[in-house]
């Protein structure tokens, strides 16, 4: 990983989507605080109330061509500020103006629509911004009177924003800009004809805003299609691993997972453990294990309701619970301070998962381990994702304990 990303990682704030403390500049170069971005006061004290000091590199290169007017692509890793590097140019621009919906961003996952929308409330305390989330899962009719009731900001999952379209909830004659957060995952989801559809209900000159992890072909193509003349900023490589996360592979067979997982439980320093699972119905076997095991779990996947898939976040976040076990529904977008440890119990098949999957860790100023357990016949899968990443994992043996021999290569 190059230094630009290391600084992005060291550099976040307290929710790993914004600025404050981390590693100082270089001596020879300016300092880049918020105020010296263009914000106007407004945001600048919402910042400051949110203890927020200086700007993560994708944020101090992306606001101020955002305040221009610009089409921008941000790529980024996850936990580099990127709902910030948006969300704050945003807020500046519609301060103190009338109330009708003029921008909308579009992301992958309704946990995303959430954090995006708190992002707004937070940085609008004193700008008189209004922001509905709109999502599958959870009733339309609130959402319904919230968008007719006329808002400023409309966060949404393709999906559910289509349902309100079509229901003539609400309009885009007044958009100004548009952000596709999230665009890579939101492709792999295979939302593209829904975004399609989205985009066609907007006026032609408007600005858009397209934040990504990755760089594939497909998100080019997006890109291309609704973008104008836009400028780059890039923090990192596409394909790397945040410099803040220590990460290794515990050969290990597949049978012997669990007692593994309880092992490395018992150390003290895993006080908060994201575990990622390939199936629905692997994390909740998961979930089984630890609960007989006296390890306080609970399980996050697609299977789950709205409701409980909040309470369980919740949870989680409070402390009330040590160990998410999740599918790759929280991957991406979950803004979580404080995870500890993030755990492969399956390895993933794709190696941009992969990064993004450990990436819940180390966020903010803070550091992370991330540990992938591998049995004989995920091999391969490692070996991709160590081509994919440049580098070669580490492999850890577990002192005392006989897992079973797995060969490391």
């Amino acid at each position: 990983m190059d230094a630009a990303a290391g600084s992005a990682a060291r550099a976040n704030g307290a929710d790993g989507e914004q600025g404050g403390g981390g590693a100082g500049p270089n001596d020879a170069e300016p300092v880049v605080t918020f105020e010296t971005l263009g914000l106007r006061p407004a945001v600048l004290d919402a910042v400051r109330d949110a203890g927020y000091e200086r700007p993560t590199p994708i944020q101090a290169q992306a606001i101020p061509l955002a305040l221009k007017g610009r089409d921008l692509i941000g790529l980024a890793q996850t936990g580099t500020g990127k709902t910030a590097a948006f969300t704050l140019p945003i807020v500046d621009r519609l301060a103190g103006g009338p109330r009708r919906t003029r921008v909308l961003i579009l992301v992958p996952t309704r946990e995303l629509a959430q954090q995006v929308e708190e992002s707004f409330v937070k940085y609008s305390r004193h700008a008189e911004v209004d922001v509905a989330a709109v999502y599958g899962g959870v009733p339309i009719e609130p959402q319904e009177r919230a968008l007719r009731g006329g808002v400023d900001v409309v966060v949404a999952t393709p999906g559910r924003l289509i349902d309100h379209i079509e229901r003539q909830n609400v309009a885009f004659d007044d958009l100004e800009v548009l952000v596709l957060d999230e665009a890579d995952r939101m492709l792999d989801m295979g939302f593209a004809p829904q975004i399609n559809r989205v985009v066609a209900e907007l006026p032609r000159y408007r600005q858009t805003l397209l934040f990504s992890a990755t760089m594939p072909p497909e998100v080019e193509a997006l890109a291309r299609t609704y973008l104008r003349r836009p400028l780059v900023v890039q923090v990192g490589r596409r394909s790397g691993v945040a410099h803040a996360v220590q990460h290794a592979v515990y050969p290990v067979p597949r049978e012997r997972k669990s007692a593994l997982l309880i092992e490395l439980l018992r150390k003290p320093e895993m006080d908060s453990v994201l575990v990622f699972t390939r199936t629905k119905h692997g994390a909740d076997r998961v979930v089984q294990h630890l609960e007989r095991a006296g390890v306080s779990a609970t399980a996050m996947h697609a299977d789950k309701s709205q409701v409980q898939r909040t309470r369980a976040l919740a949870d989680f976040k409070d402390g009330r619970v040590r160990v998410l076990v999740a599918t790759d529904i929280a991957q991406r977008g979950l803004d979580i301070s404080g995870i500890t440890h993030v755990i492969n119990y399956d390895v993933p098949q794709q190696p941009e998962d992969y990064v993004h999957r450990i990436g819940r860790t180390g966020r903010a100023a803070a550091t992370g381990d991330a540990y992938t357990f591998m049995s004989p016949d995920e091999i391969a899968m490692v070996r991709t994702i160590e081509r994919v990443i440049g580098q070669q994992i580490p492999r850890i043996s577990v002192p005392g304990y006989d897992f079973g021999t797995v060969a490391a290569d």
